[in-house]
């Protein structure tokens, strides 16, 4: 079990060490695109309004009165605490990007023109700025001044129609996967803008849109719609188009998911619940003749599964060399021994000296590994710090403080 400090006073590591990140926006997408850099060495400052802060430090479960969630997602970052609708706060903000690497923001298209931060204007004052900008559906196009959240976003992509049962309203994902993909697609267009910049010397930017992040992932939808009229629609659990994958009642009333769709893969299955007769039928040697009789094989491993335990077909599947799983809580990642052994939940200590368990760093670099390197700062907490940084005396600073136009922690 790894336990990380509340602070440490290392310099970063990592492949980004050196970047320096200037993040704006608040919630989820823009600061998840920034927190993935900053687990890897950049130094992220965030950009908070003073007094509240960004709204995610009050979302779902507080502890002493601030979100356990804030610890995932800010972690690794640095707090300023400025008005943004103030000119000295928005001159500050040019002063800070004009020393930047990255900037990125996930306001609606539009506001950070208002206040005089539009590429334009941050590109003519440093020319190698990298500026990540997230929105509901992009900077342009006739849906562009719609406010768009990521449920939105994942209703509009397609993703939405599919997640249910058939006949029956669709679900939505457990998570804010449309904020969460954005982000990840705008970590790929930052990385890439960065590899660019080492041949020309210029910045860019980079325009991602929440429902265009989803519809990348939406795999054949469209080729399959504009080559045969076919609409996809919801199959449950079930992966259309592919068999036999889906999930299986066992007789403690568990659910065992169950891939059986490669062509090898399947006759071991067959072998495995005793029906050989299957996994020997040339019809069912390949996915298009499993697909037909896609009913008539579901039903065969759902008799079979319903005779035993989760375990129980977990355990035989395993000895078969067949893709299988439990569908867990959140109880059962916490004490999974692969989890743990991929350094996945990691134990942090809280400002009151408590530990918290949060997801660990990942994808997994052999040679420069990420890390966590300080916990989530309190509003404004590096404020004062951060403006010495770029020349402001206490004085100054003091100044701004009296004015209401940033605060410190």
């Amino acid at each position: 079990m790894h336990v990380s400090p509340v602070e440490s006073s290392a310099p970063a590591s990592g492949p980004l060490a050196g970047l320096k990140v200037l993040e704006l926006g608040q919630l989820i997408a823009g600061p998840f695109a920034a927190k993935t850099l900053a687990d890897f060495g950049a130094d992220v400052v965030k950009i908070e309004t003073p007094g509240a802060g960004d709204p995610l430090r009050k979302w779902r479960l507080l502890k002493d009165g601030t979100s356990v969630w804030w610890q995932v997602q800010s972690r690794n970052k640095r707090s300023v605490a400025l008005d943004l609708k103030d000119p000295a706060a928005q001159d500050i903000v040019r002063r800070l990007a004009a020393d930047a690497d990255v900037l990125i923001e996930n306001f609606r298209p539009g506001a950070m023109e208002g206040w005089g931060l539009g590429p334009d204007e941050l590109l003519k004052l440093n020319p190698r700025l990298i500026m990540l900008r997230i929105s509901g559906y992009g900077q342009t196009g006739p849906y562009r001044d719609k406010p768009g959240f990521g449920v939105v976003a994942e209703a509009m992509s397609g993703l939405r129609h599919l997640t249910a049962e058939p006949g029956r309203v669709p679900v939505r994902v457990g998570v804010s996967i449309g904020d969460t993909l954005a982000a990840l697609h705008g970590v790929i267009g930052i990385l890439l803008a960065l590899q660019e910049r080492h041949t020309s010397g210029q910045g860019q930017v980079i325009d991602v849109a929440l429902y265009e992040a989803v519809f990348n992932c939406m795999e054949s939808l469209l080729p399959e719609y504009s080559a045969f009229g076919a609409v996809r629609e919801p199959a449950g659990s079930a992966l259309p188009g592919i068999a036999p994958s889906n999930a299986y009642r066992c007789s403690d009333g568990g659910y065992a998911l169950i891939a059986g769709n490669g062509d090898s893969i399947f006759k071991r299955l067959m072998a495995t619940i005793g029906r050989d007769d299957l996994g020997r039928d040339p019809a069912l040697a390949d996915n298009a003749g499993r697909v037909a009789r896609v009913v008539e094989i579901d039903a065969a491993i759902g008799a079979w599964a319903a005779q035993r335990t989760v375990d129980e077909v977990l355990a035989a599947l395993d000895a078969a060399a067949v893709p299988a799983g439990r569908i867990y809580t959140v109880a059962d990642i916490a004490k999974d021994p692969h989890y743990q052994a991929r350094g996945m939940i990691e134990h942090v200590h809280m400002d009151d000296g408590t530990e918290l368990a949060v997801p660990g760093i990942t994808p997994k670099l052999s040679r420069t590994p990420g890390g966590h390197r300080r916990n989530a700062p309190a509003i404004g907490q590096d404020t004062d710090a951060v403006l010495r940084e770029i020349g402001l005396t206490p004085a100054q600073i003091q100044a701004l403080k009296d004015q209401g136009i940033v605060a410190g922690a």
